[in-house]
């Protein structure tokens, strides 16, 4: 049966941040346009399960059984919040046309001589539980092709926002920042920062018990200890030329230990303060210097509601324009969630989802696997 070309697509994603599965169901009438969405925050016990896995050191051996059984667990948490926003917007499964669905990022190394990411969130799970089409495991093509995998959203960026008389970016507030700089008539460039809520979250729930740090209020008691930023900006990450793309796996709470134990103990709102002034710092040094003459940059993710965060960003990016995408008519908190509904309606049109320019990819790739309904 032909599928409707009006028929909406599901986007489901789970960030860095681990913390919830972003849904939104979308049109493209041509541009895209939000039916519903909807933030579905993990069971406690299974984000525990995520974090426990995600954040183990690379030396770490994760028993095979855990691994295996949370793919299927993960598969069927993204198959209840697909199935819950299509009740919530009274849309039958039949009437979508795909669903896609990043997963759950495990691990991610594209470089070595053994390049790979994974995801997990079974999509056999997810297309047999809502009886939609699931195009999922966008990543592992790019990473073939000798790509970083990642970023994947300046492609949908580019559609959304771009603008051909303005040299803007968009930052990708998420556990980890990542930019897209679009610059008129040149190729389109877009690479992980570093880190953004993903230590933030993380040391805020190991010393006060509290999933995140609303509004940033904890980090804007705090004070920013040059000797901390300085060792925390010294990573050789911060310093390589893009492509490049990182994780939670490598910004996690053992490598801001470490610095701790050479910088001495600290006030842990100190240290908090200290980690978004690391974000805004590494983000506004990435923009000056790829992409010097940027007139505006479109923030979206989760990084959006921390007033502390976009306070020293806007300060750190002077005097380039920082505004959020609701500006721009789209939520911030559900970009990623629509990119990859895009990028599941790229894939079954036969249309390439990457930007080699952007992920140094061998040239442009259908991404992802098709699971039929």
């Amino acid at each position: 049966m032909a599928r409707d070309p009006a028929a909406p697509f599901l986007g489901l994603i789970s960030g860095t941040s681990a913390d919830a599965i972003d849904a939104a169901l979308v049109r493209f009438d041509p541009a895209p346009r939000v039916v519903a969405a909807r933030a579905f925050p993990y069971d406690p016990a299974l984000r525990a399960r995520v974090l426990a896995l995600s954040q183990a050191a690379a030396d770490a051996r994760a028993p095979l059984d855990e691994i295996a059984a949370l793919d299927v667990a993960l598969g069927q948490a993204f198959a209840a919040a697909a199935l819950a926003l299509l009740a919530q917007a009274g849309i039958a499964p039949a009437a979508v046309a795909a669903i896609g669905s990043h997963g759950q990022t495990l691990r991610h190394r594209p470089a070595g001589p053994q390049p790979f990411t994974w995801q997990l969130g079974d999509p056999n799970v997810i297309a047999e539980r809502c009886g939609i089409t699931t195009v999922a495991d966008f990543r592992r093509r790019d990473v073939a092709a000798g790509g970083q995998g990642a970023p994947l959203m300046p492609a949908f960026h580019v559609a959304a926002f771009a603008d051909p008389g303005e040299a803007r970016a968009v930052l990708n507030l998420g556990g980890i920042a990542n930019l897209t700089l679009m610059r008129g008539d040149r190729p389109v460039v877009g690479f992980d920062t570093g880190p953004a809520n993903a230590l933030l979250d993380a040391w805020s729930l190991a010393e006060r018990g509290t999933a995140c740090d609303e509004d940033g209020a904890w980090a804007r008691s705090g004070r920013i200890d040059a000797a901390l930023l300085a060792r925390l900006m010294a990573d050789p990450y911060f310093r390589l030329p893009a492509p490049k793309s990182t994780g939670r796996d490598a910004f996690h709470l053992d490598w801001l230990r470490s610095a701790l134990a050479v910088v001495g103990p600290l006030p842990a709102a100190d240290v908090q303060a200290t980690l978004a002034e690391l974000s805004a710092a590494t983000i506004a040094d990435a923009l000056r210097a790829a992409m010097p003459g940027a007139a505006r940059v479109i923030a979206c993710g989760g990084g959006v509601h921390n007033g502390f965060l976009m306070q020293r960003l806007a300060a750190r990016l002077e005097p380039v324009r920082l505004e959020s995408s609701a500006a721009h008519g789209v939520d911030p908190d559900f970009v990623e969630a629509m990119g990859f509904a895009w990028l599941a309606r790229e894939t079954l049109a036969g249309r390439p989802g990457n930007l080699a320019s952007v992920t140094g990819a061998a040239g442009a790739r259908i991404l992802g696997a098709i699971h039929p309904a």
